[in-house]
């Protein structure tokens, strides 16, 4: 069956799984020129193939088995020990999104997530804190980029954490065939070159959103507004920003009309709905005008639980003028849809499942799996599509929010239309 987010499952018939094959055929010759060799483009077909069909594993044994190969040597050879660039068929897959999901108003999603390993031979694994797990296991950590627009969502962009423990030491490093070019970086530093790479793709992105790993850094955030994308990040309590000190006191003294319910998508219960409040910041002239003219304008954002509203979470915003609250708050939703694709590439594809311990091996199988997982989505959108027409997007009340509180937007609920 072909699922997408939020719909039933749709059966597959015959007919359908012939047009199934014939369009990843056609995925498959868009990149089969990145394999230079016959032999090679079938193991990768058999490859992704495997990751698609339902093996129990999928690992190269399992895989293989699934292909008719009577020992998994090809297939840990496309892996290991063949000639083709991962980063080529990321291209690549940037591309296939963009034509399959890609649509104005298209939200670019920075997280990361573990893969708990065992022993301290794969490339990047020691004990660090994996939000997967929920606390310090022995894993290795990736940092993802995902897309999602009302068509779907898939990851298009991957860069494996090297903690300084690994880049500190260069023997480690060439045992597990890390490029000796490759150097410690932040975890922040590896998503600023997925996005510059994102934003440098057919990609269509007007906003990117993160969670406050992300949204609590200062250069993160000057280098999207540097770039002229909207942003709705999260960030700790503690957070400063312009004409505030911390955030929590800035909505502290909100009134309780600054406060709406509000969807800002739908889960797996039904509508994710929240208490919204925003304010309007100050701007900053040397990125918010062009010329003497302003062009973009900053908020202040925060989300209540109704159940429990004590707990609050905070987001810096960034955005075009004439933006609604609304539209902050579908942004503001929109990171969820990482988790998403994290726990479907993992459970559909495998994503989760190598037993690679070489750095190149990484990126390897983590592209392909994303791949298969990029063709599920833009499969699932077509079939939708096709048999049930356009589904209503949340947060489209028509609600306004207006009212300003000294030099800033205090949003308030407004007559619905």
């Amino acid at each position: 069956m072909v699922t997408a987010a939020g719909q039933p499952p749709r059966v597959i018939t015959e007919s359908a799984a012939a047009q199934w094959d014939l369009e990843l055929d056609d995925l498959f010759l868009t990149i089969g020129h990145r394999f230079g060799r016959v032999e090679l483009r079938r193991r990768m077909r058999d490859y992704v193939r495997g990751l698609l069909a339902p093996v129990a594993r999928k690992n190269s044994w399992q895989l293989a088995e699934q292909a008719g190969h009577s020992t998994p040597d090809g297939l840990q050879h496309l892996l290991a020990g063949s000639k083709w660039e991962p980063d080529d068929i990321r291209d690549d897959l940037q591309d296939y999104v963009a034509g399959k999901l890609g649509e104005a108003g298209g939200v670019l999603i920075i997280d990361d997530t573990g893969f708990i390993k065992k022993g301290n031979t794969s490339a990047g694994v020691q004990r660090q804190y994996s939000g997967t797990a929920g606390r310090t296991e022995n894993c290795q950590i990736g940092v993802f980029a995902a897309y999602a627009t009302t068509r779907g969502r898939a990851l298009v962009d991957r860069e494996l954490y090297l903690p300084k423990s690994w880049t500190e030491d260069r023997e480690r490093c060439r045992t597990a065939r890390v490029p000796d070019e490759r150097e410690f970086a932040t975890k922040g530093q590896l998503a600023r070159h997925m996005v510059l790479r994102a934003l440098a793709s057919p990609l269509p992105i007007t906003w990117v959103t993160a969670d406050s790993a992300y949204g609590q850094d200062n250069r993160f955030r000057r280098l999207l507004e540097q770039s002229g994308v909207g942003y709705v990040l999260a960030v700790p309590k503690s957070q400063f920003s312009v004409g505030c000190s911390r955030i929590d006191d800035l909505f502290a003294q909100a009134p309780d009309e600054a406060w709406e319910k509000i969807s800002c998508g739908d889960g797996a219960k039904g509508p994710r709905a929240y208490h919204w409040a925003a304010v309007r910041l100050p701007a900053v002239t040397e990125f918010d005008y062009q010329g003497e003219v302003p062009h973009r304008m900053r908020w202040a954002v925060a989300r209540r639980s109704i159940r429990r509203p004590d707990e609050i979470a905070y987001y810096l915003a960034y955005a075009p003028l004439h933006v609604t609250v609304q539209e902050l708050v579908r942004v503001a939703g929109a990171r969820w849809a990482i988790e998403e694709c994290f726990q479907a590439a993992k459970n559909e594809c495998g994503l989760d499942q190598y037993e690679v311990r070489r750095y190149v091996g990484w990126y390897r199988h983590i592209t392909l799996a994303m791949l298969a997982h990029a063709f599920l989505a833009a499969t699932a959108h077509h079939s939708w599509e096709k048999g049930a027409g356009q589904v209503r997007h949340p947060g489209s009340s028509g609600s306004q929010w207006r009212r300003f509180a000294d030099s800033w937007q205090l949003v308030v609920p407004g007559p619905r239309t």
